[in-house]
């Protein structure tokens, strides 16, 4: 099987299985629960590594290492993602049981750009021989400004300027219309809210392309492996988004772990001319980083904890003394 026909045959996988998503899981538009996005997640968390499984008895155990270490580190790099999608949705009041479709379509768009910024890497790397080190001078930059960069994503809270020229170009309902894109009034047709949430979401996720495709080309240069493990993730993500929304801001070191996760693969990209680090010491420093990161976030928030403790209890106290003072 050439790598044109198992793209062909994966795209039809991808959209029987988006489109079963669309027309019967999420038919009616409805808040989707903690325990069905854990169990979405976990559905494309297994069928990436089912697609592992046949990555390896395709193409052999490298290309599966290859496969793995790729759709890891995309998966992880979609951290970001997940704080950046929550602020779009709060910036553009889109309520709870909206959010799901905003979120397809918005990740099926981004999917589309993704495919043609992976062919246009996968080129340049082919066929100019500094294309290794603008991507690896490109990821060893973003990684250095997410480590000494300590705010959160550049995601306005406001209205952005992505949404603003939407305004300017189509005229612009003030609600979300029963969870319409366009809707009809006085005879003219105007976009909702909701439109401008799907915009906001394919944008901000191309902005975190420019980081993490560079990053997958690093570990790979396969056009097959790099573009199924990023789109995967990507789907991955949607379900991910309803897990971990509202804890995400809890992982502090998160962060600082990607930042360093950036900084490897583009020092790796960079000595690609000169040496080729294994996959494998790839795949051990991204888990081993992400996992510090994670373990040392987990700690702190329990350290955190143990000291509010104290606080309370003395609260507690302070408030049960001035209870008795008042009653006697």
């Amino acid at each position: 099987m050439t790598n044109l026909q198992a793209l062909v045959i994966f795209n039809i996988a991808v959209i029987a299985l988006l489109a079963l998503d669309l027309a019967v899981f999420h038919r009616h538009a409805r808040a989707v629960s903690l325990r069905e996005a854990a169990l979405w997640s976990g559905a494309w968390v297994a069928l990436a590594l089912a697609l592992n499984v046949g990555v390896y008895f395709w193409r052999g155990p490298q290309p599966a290492l290859e496969f793995f270490t790729a759709y890891l580190l995309e998966k992880s790099l979609s951290a970001d993602n997940v704080f950046a999608f929550s602020v779009v949705m709060g910036a553009a009041s889109v309520p709870v049981e909206y959010q799901h479709k905003v979120l397809f379509w918005g990740v099926l768009g981004a999917l589309v750009m993704r495919g043609a910024f992976i062919a246009t890497g996968v080129v340049l790397l082919a066929h100019l021989a500094w294309a290794p080190y603008m991507f690896g001078a490109l990821l060893f930059f973003a990684g250095t400004r997410l480590l000494f960069n300590k705010k959160k994503p550049d995601i306005q809270a406001g209205p952005s300027p992505v949404s603003r020229l939407a305004r300017r170009i189509l005229p612009v309902s003030e609600s979300c219309e029963g969870g319409r894109f366009f809707v009809r009034r006085a005879g003219l047709v105007l976009a909702t809210p909701l439109l401008l949430a799907v915009v906001m979401v394919e944008t901000t996720d191309i902005a975190f392309a420019v980081d993490s495709i560079p990053a997958v080309l690093a570990v790979t240069r396969d056009p097959f492996i790099v573009y199924a493990s990023n789109v995967l993730a990507i789907l991955g993500l949607r379900a991910l988004y309803f897990v971990l929304a509202g804890a995400i801001a809890k992982f502090y070191y998160l962060r600082t772990g990607l930042s360093v996760v950036l900084i490897f693969v583009g020092a790796k990209m960079l000595a690609t001319p000169f040496y080729k680090l294994p996959v494998t010491i790839s795949l051990l420093v991204i888990l081993s980083v992400v996992a510090a990161a994670i373990a040392a976030s987990l700690r702190r928030q329990e350290v955190a904890v143990r000291g509010l403790k104290p606080q309370l209890l003395r609260s507690v106290q302070v408030r049960k003394g001035e209870l008795s003072k008042h009653a006697g």
